[in-house]
């Protein structure tokens, strides 16, 4: 153990927040129980300064850091490897929410502010702070951030990085870069908050951001649609983007097995409209004029849809108790499939107009090499993210066939998605999980210039080593 390395964290941060005995399993364990590694010591800061010195100490004993939030990603990319020779920094006593500037729209945080205490804090001050995601009780906003998060209302307001104008961040060298502006118009160079943005901890660290707000909707109103098809999906989401224009926040689309998994691990939920249609399809309007217009929309809308039969039946929420539970069914699919055991998740994206082919040509192709494989089929068909899980055929051991299968599957599911130009993640990153495919469907030059700009920022290999790229 590098006992004066210790030593010299628990001089900056207190002995009382460097971790090295215990049950550490919260930090070294990933949310899925998919990878557990072994770390040195988890150090938890409460300043960027205390970061920065972090760094500076971690960089001069040649020891590497993986950076943490919430721990909640999906890839492997924020728990320590096996080796007991990393540092986790843990960011979650940086949770302060540093200003608000009305006028300006924007907010200035610390990393470590979870995700649902900016929505609750950006209503408080009649704002809205639109990122959205399943997780958002646990997650930081700093993770949200290193990963590139989508969530549900990408198609309206874009991804974590068109949310964020400035960062603050702690480079490998322990300097701190303070770029936390919230101007929407900065052409001076090299827009260097887009290199961090994303990268998953393995260029610097991320330990406050200045974000965009929004005036609060008038109105937000949500429906449920049955439709007999992905391709009749997709016809929905052009008729909804005719109809709604910029209000279309939300684009959902639900898979009647994924549905059915819901139904049956959760039965104090009402499940609408599964049971005999291919797909369901969850839709969010938010109106800047009234509810009166927003629901004229939707009833146009939907009228139209069901003439042109690319939607069968459909109701829309009557209160906001309605739209909460609709909503809640749809968040509820990642918890129901892990109900029914282990499985193998994908979170691709395709465009639009190419996903019906994508999901028929891949199904097809899943079924040949795996008799009952169960597709658990769900996600944002809005912005073209599918979450494209696979099941094990019902009755088998969901251990044998992840060990078994994995591989297998995601070699049909990537290839496919490769043939379709689209991409193996959408928006939960590359973490570990997904390292060697990236080093095959990822351009050579792309590579190329991946390792330039890491050699460049992180010359000691210090940061969040073996994620996104082998160096």
């Amino acid at each position: 153990m590098n006992t004066s390395l210790l030593q010299e964290l628990s001089a900056i941060c207190g002995q009382t927040h460097v971790l090295s005995e215990g049950d550490l399993t919260a930090y070294e364990q990933d949310w899925r129980k998919r990878s557990r590694g072994k770390a040195l010591a988890v150090v938890r800061p409460s300043s960027t300064e205390q970061v920065a010195a972090i760094v500076k100490a971690c960089a001069k004993a040649g020891v590497s850091l993986v950076a943490q939030g919430g721990n909640t990603g999906l890839v492997g990319g924020s728990t320590p490897d096996g080796s007991g020779l990393q540092v986790v920094l843990s960011l979650q006593r940086m949770n302060a929410v540093r200003s608000l500037d009305p006028a300006n729209l924007t907010m200035t945080v610390e990393a470590g502010c979870i995700l649902q205490t900016l929505q609750e804090t950006a209503e408080k001050a009649g704002f809205l702070f639109p990122l959205s995601l399943a997780a958002q009780g646990s997650c930081t906003i700093g993770g949200n951030l290193a990963t590139n998060a989508g969530g549900t209302q990408v198609v309206r307001y874009g991804n974590a990085r068109e949310l964020c104008l400035g960062l603050e961040v702690v480079t490998a060298q322990g300097d701190i870069w303070q770029g936390l502006s919230g101007l929407r118009k900065d052409n001076t160079g090299y827009d260097l908050r887009d290199l961090f943005i994303g990268s998953e901890g393995t260029l610097g660290i991320i330990t406050a951001a200045t974000i965009k707000l929004y005036p609060q909707p008038a109105a937000r109103l949500t429906a449920w649609a049955a439709v007999p098809s992905m391709e009749e999906a997709v016809k929905l989401l052009g008729l909804a983007h005719q109809h709604l224009g910029a209000g279309l926040t939300g684009f959902e689309v639900m898979g009647q097995f994924a549905l059915s998994l819901v139904a049956k691990h959760y039965k104090q939920q009402r499940v609408p409209l599964y049971e005999d249609t291919a797909f369901c399809v969850l839709l969010e309007n938010s109106d800047h004029e009234s509810e009166s217009h927003a629901r004229e929309q939707f009833e146009k809308l939907l009228e139209t849809a069901l003439e042109q039969g690319c939607v069968t039946d459909a109701v829309v929420a009557e209160n906001i108790a309605q739209a909460h539970q609709l909503w809640h069914v749809r968040e509820s699919i990642p918890l129901a499939q892990a109900d029914e055991g282990l499985n193998i998740k994908h979170d691709i994206s395709i465009a639009v107009s190419l996903i019906p082919k994508f999901v028929a040509e891949t199904d097809a192709l899943l079924a040949q090499a795996i008799p009952g494989v169960r597709l658990v089929n769900f996600g944002h068909l809005g912005d073209g993210n599918l979450h494209y899980n696979v099941q094990a055929p019902e009755g088998s051991d969901g251990v044998a066939f992840l060990r078994d299968k994995e591989e297998e599957v995601n070699t049909i599911v990537y290839d496919s998605v490769a043939r379709f130009e689209g991409s193996i993640s959408a928006e939960h990153g590359v973490g570990s999980l997904k390292l060697e495919k990236l080093e095959k469907h990822k351009s050579p030059v792309a590579l190329a210039m991946m390792r330039s700009i890491k050699q460049a920022l992180d010359p000691q290999g210090i940061m969040n080593p073996g994620r996104v790229f082998k160096t």
